[in-house]
Formats: C-alpha cells, sequence, structure tokens
C-alpha cells in the first residue's frame, strides 16, 4: 500500500504546483533538474537506474529534504556526503521505500526506478526492496548458521532446493570476499564473526537475492581501517554487476571509492558531480569549505 501522504504521480507535485514528470529529463535521457542552468547540480548523466525528481520529505512538521532531483548511474558507484543531520540517510532511505515505516513521514515528488515510479500503488513493496537491496551502518547478522543467513532471502522466495542453495551461498560468499575464511564453518553461528566479516556476511545477504541496486548506510562507520579496506576492495570488485550508493561521513572513502559524489547541506542538494571534479575543483564556494574542514 502507498502511503496517503505520498504524492506521486506522472506529474510532480511542488508546493502546490504542478510540474510534468517528462520536463525533468533531457535529451538522450540526460537528468535536468530545475535548477538546470546550475552545472553545479546537472552532471548529465545518461540512462539513469534512478531519477529522483523534485523530492522532499517532512518528519511532522520538520522539512529533511527540499526538492532533490538528482539521476543515479546504473553500475556506478555514488557517494552521498554531508554533515550529520543533511538529509544523506533519509535520502538514501527513500530509495527502497524504508521511510514508509515512519508514521510522520510526509513526501511529495517521485523516485522513478528504471521506468516506472516506486510509489505507484502497483509497486510489490517486497520486490522493491528485493531488487533494491540495503547493507546498515551497523552490521545485523542473524541468530542463525552463516549458511542459513544467506540463504534466508532465497527461502523467504520459495528457493528450498538444496543445490540451489549451495550454489547462490558460495557464489555470494565468494562475491562478498568471505569465502575462502569461512567455507569450513558454514554451520557456525555467523554472531561468532568478527566485525568486519560481519558486515561482509550482510553485503553477501544482500545480494544472494541478485539486486539490481545496493544502498549502503555508512558501512565502514564501526569497523577497523583494515575492515574498512577490505569493504572498499569489496565494493570496486561488484560495481560490474551492481549499482551502488554510499552514505558516507568520511570524505577520503567517497574519494577512493566513489565515481560521483553528492553534497548535502539541511536537506538541500547543493552540488553532484564526478568524484574527481567535486573533491578537486569544486563548482560551488560551499563545497569547497566543506570538505576542507571550514565546517562539519
Amino acid at each position: 500500500m502507498t502511503d496517503p501522504n505520498v504524492t506521486t504521480t506522472g506529474d510532480t507535485e511542488l508546493q502546490g504546483d504542478t510540474v510534468d514528470g517528462s520536463a525533468l529529463m533531457g535529451a538522450a535521457g540526460a537528468v535536468t533538474t530545475p535548477q538546470d542552468a546550475d552545472a553545479a547540480l546537472d552532471p548529465g548523466i545518461e540512462d539513469p537506474i534512478l531519477t529522483i525528481e523534485n523530492l522532499s520529505l517532512w518528519y511532522g512538521d520538520t522539512i529533511a529534504l527540499k526538492e532533490i532531483s538528482m539521476g543515479i548511474p546504473a553500475r556506478q558507484i555514488t557517494a552521498f556526503i554531508g554533515p550529520s543531520g543533511c538529509g544523506k540517510s533519509t535520502l538514501l532511505r527513500c530509495i527502497n521505500r524504508l521511510n514508509d515505516l515512519i508514521d510522520s513521514v510526509r513526501i511529495t515528488g517521485d523516485i522513478r526506478f528504471e521506468d516506472g515510479s516506486i510509489y505507484d500503488p502497483a509497486v510489490d513493496i517486497n520486490l522493491l526492496r528485493k531488487r533494491i537491496g540495503m547493507v546498515f551502518q551497523k552490521s545485523n547478522p542473524f541468530p542463525k548458521s552463516i549458511y542459513e543467513n544467506i540463504a534466508y532471502g532465497l527461502r523467504i522466495q520459495g528457493v528450498n532446493r538444496k543445490s540451489v542453495l549451495d550454489d547462490a551461498v558460495e557464489k555470494s560468499l565468494r562475491n562478498a570476499a568471505l569465502w575462502d575464511e569461512v567455507k569450513d564453518r558454514l554451520s557456525d553461528t555467523a554472531l561468532g564473526l568478527s566485525g568486519g566479516q560481519q558486515q561482509r556476511l550482510c553485503i553477501a545477504r544482500a545480494i544472494a537475492v541478485e539486486p539490481d541496486v545496493v544502498l549502503f548506510d555508512e558501512p565502514c562507520s564501526a569497523l577497523d581501517p583494515i575492515a574498512t579496506a577490505k569493504i572498499e576492495e569489496l565494493m570496486q570488485g561488484l560495481k560490474s554487476q551492481y549499482t551502488q550508493i554510499i552514505v558516507t561521513h568520511n570524505m577520503q572513502q567517497a574519494s577512493r571509492v566513489s565515481d560521483l559524489t553528492a553534497f548535502l547541506y539541511l536537506g538541500e542538494l547543493v552540488e553532484y558531480g564526478a568524484t574527481d571534479q567535486l573533491f578537486i575543483k569544486p563548482r560551488k564556494q560551499q563545497t569547497e569549505d566543506y570538505i576542507t574542514g571550514r565546517f562539519g
């Protein structure tokens, strides 16, 4: 069911005005924002897998996101950066509709995944979250065996044939660079793994159901530098198969792993573009002030 407070149709509601959603798309499918004269907000992405259109979000009377418009390219890594409370995680959670679970939330605007709105009443939320998986800040393995953690999502989908599950578990653990470390103890509890191993296990669990997009909400914030390096290496290895979006407070991490970076401040998208350009020669003074540590 769609949240009755969510305004999403072929047209996008924005503070009482109606904007034709097609007007947000430029030539060759490149995303153009309502502020399309501002090159700092439009990296000219062609054929985005996700298109965020004039998205605003309120928690009760408090606005958390203000008219965000941007496109997310397929099979690249996009980073959301900004100080605490700027709306990074809120925006990330909109993409697979986790904010629907909060009663006080009201949303206007739209997010289009491939060719359809994620807020379409016909959308199956469980299928959407299968196709857009999520890895949280704190690793959250189930109190089950390593094997059953990976197989869980497949079992929910009705997959119970052992040979299929065996293949999927091995493939996912290999893709998460964890197979060699756990292959001889798959029946052991996942809670016995180290913090870094648990986070890689959660990544393996997310990709076992073969999503199109993987969302990472500060996946390394609780990890040591060695475990962080393994997660970052893993993300690079997965880039050829999955679209990835990462929220991070660590600007060095964003510069290392991402292809594009979006800087948010107080719920607004300040600048969005190629990571190298944004960190070396930002277009906005506010962006430069943030990445050079003048405020945070």
